[in-house]
């Protein structure tokens, strides 16, 4: 399919300007977020999304509407895609091959490694550079102190080329060469977040139980998981690189005997105990292959598959 609007530019170029055109594909919350920064940036913008209707909001504030993807993607060298899945992604963008030929891609749409890497190899048989992204962020938090965004391909050149444009949107952090890599840093940051959401969810449970209101037991809550995490993230890391697992704090066999004390006390206050079975499931396995002696840095052994 012949590609319409303006040529590649070349994105080879030793440093793109502080202005540099860029393109965004996709205006739901997170998309139309990363759009209102680089406008505010100073970014010449053009915008595209299946429902036209949410590409007002930002042409209000200077972006350029682009009535189908083509055009959005021919507007800029460098084009910004955010979507539901990958699998839209890879929808969306086919059709435009041709049209993204000498062009960067930057698809910060949540999905795995292997999605990462498919995509990759789909956009190299296409003369199409590409880079992956994974968004350390809400919405709300883009372009302020605290976001980041990961990224990773086989091109680090391009990245550094484009990296001024792409700091408008967040911190950003190099993960690596191999296109999966944001990919993975991402789902296992938001990995750590979903259990910590599970565990705050079911500390909150088991305190208003008794009618205690969540605001008054937030303040002990954030200070202690703040104080166990310090520990825990850390420490957990030395032991899992050197495999010295032993503790002199609180062993597994220890933590095996108080877990009754949980999911009694959930019983007892009318509460679901789920979030405790797979991790009594892990201090059964770990207790029985020989490891009680051991911290909680063991379990990571034992998610691994056999």
């Amino acid at each position: 399919m012949p590609s319409t609007g303006n040529p590649a530019p070349d994105t080879t170029a030793e440093s793109a300007p502080a202005s540099a055109p860029v393109s965004v594909l996709g205006l739901g919350l997170m998309g139309t977020a990363l759009a209102a920064a680089l406008i505010k940036a100073g970014h010449a913008t053009t915008v595209w999304n299946r429902t036209t209707s949410k590409t007002g909001p930002l042409v209000a504030q200077g972006a350029t509407p682009a009535g189908t993807a083509r055009e959005a993607v021919t507007a800029s060298g460098l084009v910004i895609v955010c979507l539901t899945t990958n699998d839209d992604v890879r929808a969306l963008l086919a059709p435009e091959a041709e049209a993204l030929a000498g062009r960067t891609v930057v698809n910060l749409t949540n999905g795995t490694p292997a999605q990462a890497r498919e995509l990759a190899d789909w956009a190299a048989t296409h003369g199409i550079t590409y880079l992956d992204g994974g968004i350390m962020a809400v919405p709300q938090m883009i372009a302020t102190p605290g976001a980041y965004i990961l990224y990773s391909g086989t091109d680090e050149a391009a990245f550094e080329t484009h990296r001024p444009t792409l700091a408008a949107l967040a911190d950003t952090k190099w993960v690596g060469k191999d296109p999966g890599l944001a990919a993975l840093y991402d789902l296992s940051l938001l990995t750590g977040m979903y259990g910590m959401v599970l565990g705050v969810s079911q500390a909150f449970a088991l305190i208003r139980s008794e009618g205690i209101a969540a605001g008054e037991f937030a303040p002990l809550l954030t200070d202690w998981i703040v104080a166990m995490t310090h520990g825990l993230v850390p420490g957990g890391a030395a032991a899992l690189d050197s495999g010295q697992h032993l503790t002199d704090v609180s062993n597994l066999a220890m933590n095996r005997a108080a877990l009754p004390n949980f999911t009694g006390a959930f019983a007892e206050q009318g509460l679901r105990a789920g979030l405790f079975e797979p991790l009594r499931d892990l201090l059964d396995r770990a207790v029985e292959q020989g490891h009680g002696a051991d911290g909680l840095s063991r379990l990571t052994l034992l998610v691994q598959k056999d």
